[in-house]
């Protein structure tokens, strides 16, 4: 039974119900990610690129109390002017704000379980969150670690984001059981550059051997997702070194600002923009497209699988 506080868009559930394929797209990217109108171009361009790609897009969001699977590009450019007065909706946010009739803009973990309520099975994002750096004292652990454990959804990203502890986020994966797969790599993407020091359980050259895996695991019966790490185009990749740098800078002057818990993401992603000048927003937008392609042929092959 379809749960009572969710709406599918018509096209999703026509594609659904006909066994073709879709791919659910978050909504934080719109409301957090970026400033009108470029968040709300943005976001009409990804859908376009899985149209392009074979695929039915479905943007995930909360609007009014109501589970969006697929969004009108009415309801999108009204997500993007609200922008940062939207809350960012988690596991634990979802109840109060359908209980509220509130609007939320659906991070990984609740994009996860709203495509998974509708039946969508793969899910293309930027970069998943994971273990912050110094969450052995902080406890700072991303939500999105554990929706990966329990929800089968496959999430195409290009890696963690940078800011994270990588190392430590892939334990965490491995420990819950969370296959991650490297896209025509084996090391773990950094979302802003296309290798860190770290590597992934499996390298899959191709959409069609991604989702036969994911489909097997589906059969099984095992729980959880799968975490596909798609590298940065190699021309928008950034120089390891001064991401690093900027992000080394960030996270010393959040800490200096006591900036913690779901803030910390949004301050530091929006001060390294500032300190690289802009160039890690336009590779995070590439990031975002080259994502989407990967998602939406790996759904169709998904549904031939």
């Amino acid at each position: 039974m379809l749960n009572k506080y969710l709406d599918i868009k018509p096209e999703v559930a026509e594609a659904l119900a006909a066994g073709k394929p879709v791919v659910a797209l978050e909504s934080t990217i719109i409301s957090h990610g970026m400033p009108y109108p470029q968040n709300v171009q943005t976001a009409l361009a990804v859908e376009q690129i899985v149209r392009e790609n074979g695929a039915v897009p479905a943007t995930i969001a909360v609007i009014g109390g109501r589970l969006k699977a697929g969004l009108t590009p009415e309801e999108i450019e009204y997500f993007g002017k609200k922008g940062l007065s939207i809350a960012k909706a988690s596991r634990r946010d979802l109840a109060v704000l359908c209980a509220r009739g509130e609007d939320g803009a659906t991070t990984v973990t609740t994009t996860m379980m709203i495509a998974h309520m509708a039946g969508i099975k793969v899910f293309a994002t930027g970069g998943i969150g994971g273990v912050h750096r110094g969450a052995e004292t902080t406890m700072d652990i991303s939500a999105d670690l554990e929706e990966l454990a329990q929800t089968p959804v496959m999430v195409v990203c290009a890696g963690a984001k940078s800011i994270l502890d990588l190392g430590l986020t892939l334990e965490y994966l491995e420990t819950h059981g969370v296959p991650v797969v490297g896209y025509e790599t084996k090391k773990l993407p950094a979302f802003f550059t296309r290798e860190s020091d770290f590597e992934v359980d499996y390298r899959m050259d191709s959409p069609e051997e991604i989702a036969k895996a994911f489909k097997v695991q589906n059969e099984l019966g095992l729980p959880g997702g799968m975490l596909v790490a798609n590298p940065i185009p190699v021309e928008y990749s950034m120089d390891a070194k001064v991401i690093n740098a900027a992000i080394d800078q960030a996270v010393k002057e959040a800490e200096e600002k006591g900036i913690h818990g779901k803030e910390t993401t949004p301050f530091l992603l929006a001060r390294v923009t500032e300190l690289t000048g802009g160039n890690s927003l336009e590779s995070n937008i590439q990031l975002v497209f080259n994502n989407a392609r990967l998602a939406a042929k790996t759904a169709a092959a998904y549904c031939q699988a």
